[in-house]
């Protein structure tokens, strides 16, 4: 064995303690620290040591040249990408996922399967669909959306009197994806499936809405010879704004259609019993996507889709192997997905809902929307902006009152970034900014800190902010312990 490794597995006690201590520093750190630091983007590209350094130096040379570059996306005020954060819990099994390192993907060794189920149970019941539903955790939005469209592929073909599975995409002839506002990931998704991105229409929205309107809706399915993929928002990306899913299940009574929901962070409006009429109807869909890297709050990555034919599911994406278990009635995992590598994601949701149960999440989701109402009226109140649309769930859309260009938005992102990060987008042609609330540490008080800060981002817009001006980067926090030598060896002192 390598001398560093020998060295570091007989201390390794000792250096998992200083890897938590190091984490524990880092967390305790959100509040003061830069959101986004003002760091050189430019990045080295040392050469690979030949020569190991063993663990507690690695974790002092993190914390010198990379912490200080990280931003605090696990923070309350990092309010881009709908990004949640990890729970104390969350956090845990995280680590523990690691530890005991699961091979989920097999029924020969299925304690982490029967844990995946388990947890899966648990979140069909957390967004309120039926026992028709069966799920399986995914990395993320992305992967969930590809695999309910690669599953609603196989039910077009089921229709045709075809395999796509087996005789490929080109077996349908030409496909339609209907939709109103679609993610960008469906574009992916067909793009990766071989339907091809312009295989997806656009459907006419309500006015002044993101929502599809069930009227042009139906038209368009009266237009589409055969079958086709209705793709249904739970939550859009700019203004989470909600299909009326029931109306939209309805259709099926008179049109031949997959109604595939993509309610990757909107299905948690089930969690508030105020807002949870807008996910009516979500039962009522064939296939579901939920991102639980957002709004469960677990790390990064990790997705879960639904769907009621995992027959079909496993059609496609079965793995002969004489080293994998049969398909059977309770499909192994690996013959769900397109992994054959499946991490154990679900512990790390297990530990979150097991350890604050529905109501603890209730709280996460009804204080966000709060926050999110709460950034909404400053910013209405504040004549330097103007908010796109209402505030409807945990999203603010909003953008300058005047000259709102991507220039002078990005210069007013940058000026703000060590207080509070937002992402910039586009609503019904002009240029804007977008504040998504979904970290469990969010709390009033970063409400006023972001305001804050955007309003005085906002005054110096005359003059741009020179880098300078920027706060500087969160310190690195150096790890105390005296790093050990393995005996016969000599330190490589090379700096990387």
């Amino acid at each position: 064995m390598d001398a560093f490794l020998a060295a570091d597995l007989n201390r390794l006690p000792e250096l998992l303690g200083l890897t938590a201590r190091q984490a524990t520093e880092a967390l305790a750190a959100l509040d003061d620290r830069p959101v986004v630091p003002a760091t050189d983007p430019a990045v080295g590209l040392p050469p690979l040591p030949d020569r190991g350094e063993g663990l507690d130096r690695t974790l002092a040379a993190f914390a010198e040249e990379w912490a200080p570059r990280f931003s605090a996306s696990a923070g309350p005020r990092y309010l881009g990408f709908v990004t949640g954060g990890a729970t104390p819990a969350a956090l845990a099994g995280d680590w523990l996922t690691a530890a005991h390192d699961q091979n989920s993907n097999s029924g020969l060794d299925g304690a982490g399967q029967a844990l995946e189920r388990q947890t899966v149970h648990w979140l069909r019941e957390l967004f309120g669909l039926g026992p028709e539903h069966t799920g399986t955790f995914v990395s993320g939005a992305t992967l969930s959306n590809t695999v309910g469209l690669a599953i609603a592929r196989e039910w077009l073909g089921e229709r045709l009197g075809v395999s796509p599975a087996e005789d490929g995409a080109g077996a349908l002839g030409p496909v339609r994806v209907l939709s109103g506002a679609p993610h960008s990931s469906i574009a992916k998704a067909l793009a990766v499936l071989g339907l091809g991105r312009n295989a997806l229409v656009h459907v006419p929205t309500l006015p002044g809405r993101e929502a599809v309107d069930p009227a042009a809706l139906a038209r368009a399915l009266s237009d589409t010879p055969g079958p086709c993929v209705v793709v249904a928002n739970a939550g859009t990306v700019n203004t989470v704004d909600f299909d009326d899913l029931t109306a939209l299940a309805a259709l099926r009574e008179r049109h031949d259609f997959w109604l595939h929901t993509d309610a990757a962070f909107g299905a948690f409006a089930a969690l508030s019993p105020d807002r949870a009429h807008l996910t009516r109807g979500l039962s009522l869909a064939d296939s579901v996507c939920v991102d639980l890297h957002k709004w469960l709050n677990v790390p990064y990555d990790s997705a879960v889709q639904f769907t009621r034919r995992q027959d079909l599911q496993a059609r496609v994406f079965r793995n002969s192997a004489a080293y994998l278990g049969p398909l059977g009635e309770h499909p192994d995992l690996v013959h769900l997905t397109p992994e054959n590598s499946h991490r154990l994601r679900a512990l790390a949701a297990w530990f979150t809902l097991r350890a604050y149960g529905r109501q603890g999440h209730r709280e996460i989701v009804e204080r966000d929307i709060a926050c999110a109402r709460a950034l909404g009226d400053r910013l209405a109140a504040d004549p330097a902006f103007r908010l796109l649309a209402p505030v409807r769930l945990n999203v603010v859309c909003f953008t300058l009152a005047e000259d709102p260009t991507p220039e002078r938005l990005a210069a007013l992102r940058n000026a703000a970034a060590a207080e509070v990060f937002v992402t910039p987008t586009v609503l019904g042609g002009t240029p804007a900014l977008r504040a998504a609330f979904s970290n469990w540490r969010t709390t009033e008080d970063d409400v006023r800190r972001a305001a804050e800060a955007l309003r005085t981002a906002a005054k110096g817009l005359v003059c741009p902010p020179s880098p300078s001006s920027r706060s500087r980067p969160w310190p690195a926090r150096r790890t105390k312990a005296r790093p050990t030598r393995p005996a016969g060896r000599t330190p490589n002192t090379s700096r990387r």
